[in-house]
């Protein structure tokens, strides 16, 4: 792909995803081509639509045949270009409001989230249903992950090593398509994805909880380094 990276639209945040560089280069086509009568609002929207298409992908496929779950890859890229062109629109036009959209972005991450796993669970049959709570909650937990880190270190990321949200959407986009095509691989797959977010999130738990050390006690070095000069 030709298309150059607008850094100025990511300059907020760190990258580490595999696909990092194509996605910037994606975003950076893509946002001086918004019509100036789509807002960040209007594109956060869009990316909430997409989401309500993936759960629709799910209740079609249960109630009336398997192949609609095809309309979830669709929705996931509509999730993805809401969600991913919502703020960079915003840095674009100059007209970033970097808590809004923080606090918005996360609470409409969420929601899709629980959308997406709650279509699962009408989809899956009998135990396997439990593996839709665990994936979100396991997502859940890495939301989590990503607020305390930037708590702790004052940088914000998505990422969580090579993986990040737009992986994990093509992931379960891979997922649809093959249970399209041999039924009943979705309840495995999404098994090993559970599996492998609960070995990601405990590896970025013990990083966490040692950045969080690390900081305690640069805090603490500074604090005796004031009084002693406070004292001399």
């Amino acid at each position: 792909m030709s298309q150059k990276i607008n850094k100025k639209l990511f300059q907020d945040r760190k990258r580490t995803n595999v696909l990092s560089s194509s996605e910037q280069k994606l975003i950076s086509y893509f946002v001086p081509r918004v019509p100036n009568c789509i807002s960040s609002d209007g594109l956060t929207a869009i990316g909430l639509f997409g989401s309500f298409m993936i759960l629709g992908s799910f209740l079609l496929a249960e109630y009336v045949s398997r192949p609609w779950l095809l309309l979830g890859i669709v929705g996931f890229f509509v999730q993805w270009f809401g969600d991913s062109l919502d703020g960079r629109i915003a840095y674009y036009r100059n007209k970033s409001r970097k808590w809004y959209g923080f606090a918005l972005d996360i609470v409409m991450d969420w929601i899709s989230t629980v959308m997406i796993g709650l279509g699962y669970v009408f989809y899956a049959s009998g135990d396997f249903k439990y593996s839709g709570f665990a994936l979100v909650a396991l997502y859940g937990w890495a939301m989590i992950i990503s607020q305390l880190r930037y708590r702790i270190t004052d940088k914000y990321t998505i990422d969580a090593g090579l993986l990040g949200p737009t992986e994990i959407r093509v992931i379960i986009c891979a997922v649809l398509l093959s249970e399209v095509l041999f039924v009943g691989s979705i309840n495995y797959l999404v098994i090993l994805i559970c599996i492998a977010l609960f070995v990601i999130n405990c590896v970025d738990t013990k990083k966490l909880l040692n950045m969080g050390d690390e900081r305690d006690w640069a805090e603490k070095k500074n604090k005796e380094v004031s009084l002693n000069e406070e004292e001399a």
